[in-house]
């Protein structure tokens, strides 16, 4: 069966089982193998419940991919070239779906769910389907930020909080603020580097990577779970959103990329970082996911700073061509380049966060003034292609 090229006819999937591919076939009788009971309890007995979640997530999201590509052509699902967008041909936006079935149906057979983990799914499922209505409709900036403030509500309704200030009346009211700060801003901070091929999807795979190493190293099965399966789901999907040169299949679209960001917030919301001490404890999820915070406050800053937003409405309602991954693409000629850049720079943000964990307080210090730096040369880097914006 031939594979379909959407760069040469975006209607090739007109056939019901065209789909089907034989890659797609085969993910899905692989996943419906690892549905079987005696299949789960096999991984279980032998202690490899994690590849177990990272296998069915993988082949789940690439069986259901096509699937989506599919039905974005059937429906009309699809993303439009424009000014404002760096895609040239019509793009199916329902790969969100995919990744977060796969993700889901891993979860669930994983049949562990303690109630934070059910909150954040229930939550993740509403900004999924908000995101998915977005992409129909385009509905108001105002009323996804209620969806996702609503969703942040439910995770912190468990009682799962960032403790940055003290125990007391002040201090939990602070604390509460501060973890919807964090859930919002990097729900949408993710969203906006899904905007070049492959860009959200690496990312999302990279900063799970490095919280599932801390999960597991620090004894929270639970947490490791759920950035297994978002790595699963990931991997699955990037073969279809990310081809070199080649246009992507798929896109995740508003409804998958919100749904990874905030998902990943709500991990290292979740995560117990380190006990011993609090430069560890703050500064490892800020160097995993230094990436979005720089690019948030950069972003943020400029469009103050140069009277392009003047309310939090026009800032909210604002879309632009100044992000860092346009600007280094810009720099240094090529998107490819650009999204290894960020993911090269994710990584060595990540690895600092892992050695952080086992530095002693003078060493974590210097490694600190290392991530920044590491920050100061691309901004350095970045500026260039701010000149020719």
């Amino acid at each position: 069966m031939k594979a379909i090229d959407v760069e040469v006819s975006p209607f090739a999937f007109r056939s019901s089982w065209r789909w089907l591919t034989p890659a797609a076939l085969g993910a899905l009788l692989g996943a419906v193998a690892l549905a079987v009971p005696t299949v789960r309890q096999l991984f279980v007995f032998e202690g490899l419940r994690w590849l177990y979640i990272l296998l069915f997530a993988f082949l789940g999201a690439g069986a259901l991919t096509p699937l989506m590509v599919h039905l974005s052509h059937q429906w009309g699902l699809v993303d439009h070239p424009s000014d404002r967008k760096i895609h040239v041909h019509p793009t199916p936006r329902l790969g969100g779906v995919a990744v977060y079935l796969g993700f889901l149906g891993s979860v669930l057979l994983n049949s562990i769910l303690p109630d934070w983990m059910i909150a954040t799914l229930a939550a993740g499922s509403l900004l999924l389907i908000v995101g998915v209505i977005d992409d129909i409709w385009e509905l108001p900036a105002s009323s996804k930020l209620v969806a996702q403030l609503v969703a942040a509500g439910i995770v912190i309704a468990t009682g799962k909080v960032l403790t940055l200030f003290p125990s007391d009346p002040v201090g939990d009211v602070a604390n509460v603020m501060l973890t919807l700060l964090w859930i919002v801003g990097i729900t949408n901070a993710f969203n906006f580097f899904d905007g070049m091929d492959g860009l959200a999807t690496g990312l999302a795979i990279l900063i799970a990577g490095f919280m599932g190493a801390v999960a597991f190293e620090t004894n929270q099965p639970g947490l490791g779970w759920l950035a297994i399966a978002i790595i699963g789901a990931g991997v699955g999907f990037l073969p279809y959103n990310f081809r070199g040169r080649k246009s992507a299949v798929i896109f995740l679209g508003d409804g998958g990329a919100t749904f990874l960001g905030f998902t990943l917030a709500c991990l290292a919301v979740k995560g117990n970082w380190a006990d011993y001490s609090p430069i560890v404890s703050f500064s490892n999820p800020l160097l995993i996911f230094g990436v979005l915070i720089y690019d948030m406050i950069h972003i943020t800053v400029e469009r103050v700073a140069t009277g392009k937003v003047r309310s939090i409405k026009e800032w909210l309602d604002y879309v632009g061509k100044d992000h860092l991954h346009h600007r280094l693409e810009r720099a240094l000629g090529s998107r490819q380049a650009s999204v290894a850049m960020i993911c090269l720079m994710t990584i060595c943000l990540g690895l600092a966060a892992l050695a952080l964990r086992h530095a002693g307080t003078a060493e974590a210090v210097l490694l600190l003034i290392q991530a920044c730096l590491i920050v100061v040369m691309i901004t350095i880097l970045e500026w260039s292609g701010r000149q020719k914006y």
